[in-house]
């Protein structure tokens, strides 16, 4: 089924839309919960709470890319079930790894706050990413949005570990500066 028929039937209030929509990106959402929280059961109740969000945000949305739309959705879900679970542990991971990496480059929330509206900060990095060679914008989205390991990565493009790890390194520093003109201060 395409993806504008799916969203149809979000719009006509039929349970098939999700159905149809776990069907297709069940299996491409799990994935990224799973990375964010390396456990099956957790990443299984976030694809059916991302299913109740979509349900519950088409309408009034309208998805272009339904497949970004609720790869978002689950990757948001997955943070704040991550977030919740750290907070009661302070336990590691690869997304304790990610974090600590980008810890350098973006001012925690509370000072994108003051400065700067989240969603404004989003659209910056957005910018930043354009400027990047192709390879470099996708190696640094499979780590920081898809929370790949840079073995992973690596493998994907036949490349080793360490060049992996070089371009991201190179990028956070590019990307730190780029913010700095930008007016954040970290």
């Amino acid at each position: 089924m395409e993806d504008r028929e799916i969203v149809d039937l979000f719009f006509a209030r039929d349970e098939q839309a999700i159905v149809q929509a776990r069907r297709k990106y069940g299996e491409y959402c799990y994935s990224i919960a799973s990375r964010i929280l390396n456990n099956h059961e957790d990443s299984e109740e976030t694809i059916n709470d991302m299913l109740l969000h979509a349900w519950n945000s088409i309408p009034p949305q309208s998805p272009q890319i339904l497949k970004l739309f609720l790869a978002k959705i689950t990757r948001n879900l997955a943070f704040s079930r991550w977030r919740k679970s750290a907070a009661m542990k302070r336990g590691g991971g690869e997304i304790t790894l990610v974090l600590e990496e980008l810890e350098g480059c973006v001012s925690s929330a509370e000072c994108v706050d003051d400065q700067l509206n989240a969603k404004e900060l989003a659209g910056v990095i957005s910018k930043f990413l354009e400027t990047l060679p192709k390879r470099d914008h996708d190696i640094f989205l499979q780590r920081y949005f898809y929370m790949d390991d840079a073995n992973t990565i690596a493998a994907r493009y036949g490349m080793k570990r360490s060049n992996v790890n070089l371009i991201l390194s190179r990028t956070r520093k590019r990307l730190k500066t780029y913010l700095m003109k930008e007016g954040y201060y970290l």
